[in-house]
C-alpha cells in the first residue's frame, strides 16, 4: 500500500465520536475507491447495493 502524507483539516478531520473521516480531497489524491462506504467518497460507491452510482453533483 502506498504511503501518503496526510494533513488534519485538509485530508481528514475527526467527527464527534472521535473517528478519523477522510475528505473528498484525500480520496481523489489516493486515486481509487476502497468500497468502505466513506462519507465523502467522490466515486459514487453505494455500500448498500455494492454498486457505483453516477454522482451528478460533480457535473453541476
Amino acid at each position: 500500500m502506498a504511503h501518503y502524507d496526510i494533513k488534519e483539516g485538509e485530508d481528514f478531520y475527526y467527527n464527534e465520536q472521535g473517528y478519523k473521516v477522510f475528505t473528498e480531497k484525500f480520496h481523489l489524491k489516493r486515486g481509487y475507491c476502497c468500497k468502505s462506504g466513506c462519507r465523502h467518497c467522490p466515486y459514487g460507491y453505494d455500500k448498500k447495493t455494492d454498486t457505483f452510482i453516477k454522482n451528478d453533483k460533480k457535473n453541476k
